[in-house]
Order: structure tokens, then C-alpha cells, then sequence
């Protein structure tokens, strides 16, 4: 019965682009003394870096701050790659994009968030998705995150303090799994997050060993800010998900619950880049995470000191959890260790958050007048033909 239930969860789960929305050409021959280097946004679909990782996406605008790579998983897989780099910025932002998409269709929507928050952005394709090979499974968007994060750090020289990752829909899954990993990670966003594959389907109470993206259980084990983001009339995944998963953050940050905005158009609304930029000023403002390795002092500091504005640490780590592991093996399977967990129902209810929720919030009860840059970011997602299809489908093939 759980292999039944665990094969219909992941079919559940999976749905990219056919065909896909964007090309990986193969390279063409270089011809002996042709091995002048390649920088960001060149290319031309010759890998000619030492490691034969650049390539050029096809079927999607040039852009001279923008470059592609393939990637080898530990998994044996190879995972497509998109770099946005925005000169001056502090902060990485490594973005899980939701289902039923891949980087031809997040291309332009990957390009503006670097441009309007100041960020370098790193996309990706998740194995079987756009021209990534391999077939997309739960363990395979793992190893495919783990991936790109070594990448931003070994090649383009991002540091885990100064990243913040970002995970939509499915895509938060692989975030916070890489999320409970990393204890000096900078921040956390949640686009539409669901609690687990299987409580999208069915109200359980509980967390079985068949479940998939157990996000309920993981994200008590990240030490960083939280920011959750979800539409209040999402019908594919429940604005209940995100909300549980806000509760159980440790550093919660100020959520956004977007009054009307369903499951795939979030980036259409004007707070949505408003909050989002607040967001990212706070954590750049803030100090990044100690230096440190022992248990006290990796834990969240004290939110009246050193926490980004808007956040709350909800509950001193008393829990001694075991040592942080080597990034040299970010993960052993964080599923292994979980046990499982009670409804989330029973939660402690005294906790609060500091935007007080019983009073209305500014950036989501009376949004202010956007300004042009927001309007502008609203004009452009207009004409990104992005769908989440989170479902199940009829068709047994899928």
C-alpha cells in the first residue's frame, strides 16, 4: 500500500514542459588554438571552459549578465543552469522554480528579480525538466540543488552567509531540505510552499514514511529568517500550508498572504516585489550568521539584537541537535533521521508574530500606490506564460 500511495505522490508531483521551452544546443568543434575563454553571456554554444560546463540557451532573449552551464549531480544526472549576475550585489538568490516549468519560461521573470532586488540569481532545471537529463524524483531534486549550490560557491565565489534560497511551489521542497543543511545560510523564501506531497492531496495529520518533500519536518532545523509568501485564494495549494509552515519557522520574518492571488500568479501583484525588496534590504542590513560551528552559537541570534527587521525567533534552541555536517556532504538523507510528526493542529498557539497579525499589514491589507519599478515588474510577468500544475492528471503516462 505505502509503494501505491508513494508512486501516485510522485506522479502527483511531476509535470515538466512537453516539449521544452528552450534549447541547449550541441557544441560544435573547436578547432586547434580556438580556446580563448568565455565570460558571462558569451558563449555561443561552444563549452569552452576548462571544466566544458558553458552552454548557450536557445530559444530565449541574449543578455550579455547571463550565463548557462551544465552541471554533473552525485546522482549521475546533468542539470541545466542559468547565472544572472548584477554588478554590486551582496546576496545570491538561488530560486527552485515551481512545476510544470522550466528555465525558457522563468528566464525573463529570473532576470527582472535579479535587476529590481539587487541580486545575483541562480535558476535551474530539476533532473527531466527543460534540457536537464535524467528523470525528476524527490531524491534526484536534492542532489540537483546540491549541485547548484557547490557551483555558486566553487565557480562564481558565493559564500552560504550571503545566499538566500527560494523555493516555489514543489521547489520547496529541495530549498529547505538543502535549507536544514546549511547553519549559516542568510534567508529563506517560500513561494506557495506545501507542507508535504501527500497533505496536498489528503488532510492527513500525520507524516509517513511513503510522504514526499516532508517540509513540516524540516523546517524546524532552519536557523535562518523565513519568509513565507502565498496566495489567499490559491486552490491548488492551500494558503493553510503555508501559514503551518510560518508557525513552525524559527526566524520567522513578516509573511505576505496576498488577498486574491491564486497559485501561479503571485508576481503579478504589486506587494509581492514591494515585499520581496523589503525583505532582501532587512537581510542585507542585517549581519550574517556567526562564524562558528558549535551548536550555541549557530543557533538564530537574539532578535533583539541582530535579527533583520521584521523577524521573530520564535523559540531559543534548547534541543542539542547533532553537529553541523561537512559541505563537503551536505546531506545524509534528512528523511532518515525524522520521525513522525503530530497534526499540526496541536501546536503551541501562544507563539505570535511581531507584524501582530490582528492589525492589518500595510504591504498586504492597504497596499500602497506601486511605484513605476513595480509596475513596470508587474507589466513584464504579464507576458510569462508560467503554469504550476500541481495536480494530479488523468492520464497514466504523466
Amino acid at each position: 500500500m505505502g509503494a501505491v500511495t508513494s508512486t501516485v505522490a510522485a506522479r502527483f508531483a511531476f509535470f515538466p514542459p512537453n516539449p521544452p521551452s528552450y534549447g541547449v544546443p550541441a557544441p560544435a568543434p573547436a578547432a586547434d588554438g580556438e580556446g580563448e575563454g568565455v565570460g558571462v553571456g558569451e558563449g555561443a554554444g561552444e563549452e569552452k571552459d576548462k571544466d566544458g560546463g558553458v552552454v548557450e540557451l536557445t530559444g530565449v532573449p541574449r543578455r550579455g549578465n547571463v550565463q548557462a552551464r551544465r552541471l554533473r549531480t552525485k546522482r549521475g544526472t546533468e542539470v541545466v543552469a542559468m547565472y544572472v549576475r548584477q554588478t554590486g550585489a551582496r546576496l545570491t538568490l538561488l530560486y527552485s522554480h515551481g512545476n510544470a516549468a522550466d528555465l525558457g519560461q522563468m528566464f525573463e521573470l529570473f532576470v527582472e528579480l535579479s535587476a529590481h532586488l539587487n541580486v545575483n540569481l541562480m535558476g535551474y532545471d530539476y533532473s527531466g525538466y527543460g534540457q536537464s537529463s535524467g528523470k525528476p524524483s524527490e531524491q534526484n531534486t536534492y542532489a540537483d540543488i546540491e549541485a547548484v549550490y557547490r557551483c555558486l560557491v566553487e565557480t562564481y565565489g558565493a559564500s552560504e552567509e550571503n545566499i538566500i534560497l527560494y523555493g516555489q511551489s514543489v521547489g520547496s521542497g529541495p530549498t529547505l531540505d538543502l535549507a536544514s543543511c546549511l547553519p549559516r545560510l542568510r534567508a529563506v523564501v517560500l513561494h506557495s510552499p506545501i507542507l508535504s506531497g501527500l497533505r496536498v492531496m489528503y488532510p492527513v495529520k500525520h507524516t509517513y514514511w511513503f510522504d514526499i518533500y516532508k517540509n513540516i519536518d524540516k523546517i524546524p532545523l532552519v536557523r535562518c529568517p523565513v519568509l513565507v509568501i502565498h496566495g489567499t485564494a490559491d486552490e491548488v495549494v492551500d494558503c493553510s500550508h503555508g501559514r503551518a509552515l510560518w508557525e513552525l519557522a524559527k526566524v520567522k520574518y513578516e509573511p505576505l498572504w496576498v488577498k486574491g492571488g491564486n497559485h501561479c500568479n503571485l508576481e503579478l501583484y504589486p506587494e509581492y516585489i514591494k515585499h520581496l525588496k523589503k525583505f532582501v534590504g532587512a537581510i542585507e542590513r542585517s549581519p550574517p550568521p556567526p562564524n562558528d560551528e558549535s551548536p550555541e552559537s549557530s543557533a538564530p541570534p537574539d532578535s533583539t539584537q541582530t535579527d533583520p527587521e521584521g523577524t521573530e525567533d520564535s523559540r531559543k534552541s534548547t534541543d542539542c541537535r547533532e553537529k553541523t555536517r561537512p559541505s563537503a556532504d551536505l546531506r545524509q538523507n534528512t528523511d532518515r533521521r525524522e520521525k513522525p510528526r503530530g497534526s499540526t493542529d496541536r501546536r503551541d498557539k501562544s507563539r505570535k508574530s511581531v507584524d501582530h497579525p490582528d492589525k492589518p499589514r500595510a504591504s498586504v491589507d492597504q497596499p500602497d500606490r506601486p511605484r513605476r519599478s513595480v509596475d513596470r515588474f508587474g507589466g513584464v510577468m504579464k507576458s510569462v506564460r508560467y503554469i504550476d500544475c500541481f495536480r494530479v492528471t488523468t492520464s497514466s503516462g504523466s
